[in-house]
């Protein structure tokens, strides 16, 4: 297996899990600047404030976006498994 392969598949990697974690990444950034700028202007410091609603939004968008990392992550591993015998020997 040839460096240029490896550094190929790593790089595949890289962006499906770039792929996959994004959409969840930005909700819960989102919705945590929201809380923030919520609990500033309200000098309200509770720390169960910020931690709930980051959870159910992440649940939320893991309902909405879950088939479409479930297929990205699938189409990753028959790309991987497909191609064994070139990676192998």
């Amino acid at each position: 297996m040839s460096p240029e392969m490896v550094i190929s598949l790593a790089e595949n990697g890289v962006w499906t899990v770039f792929l996959v974690a994004g959409p969840l990444l930005v909700v819960a950034l989102v919705l945590g600047l929201g809380v923030a700028v919520f609990q500033a202007t309200t000098q309200i410091q509770e720390q169960t404030l910020a931690f709930i609603p980051k959870i159910l939004g992440v649940l939320a968008s893991l309902i909405i976006f879950g088939p479409w990392m479930l297929s990205h992550v699938v189409q990753f591993a028959h790309q991987i498994l497909s191609n064994l015998h070139h990676y192998v020997g």
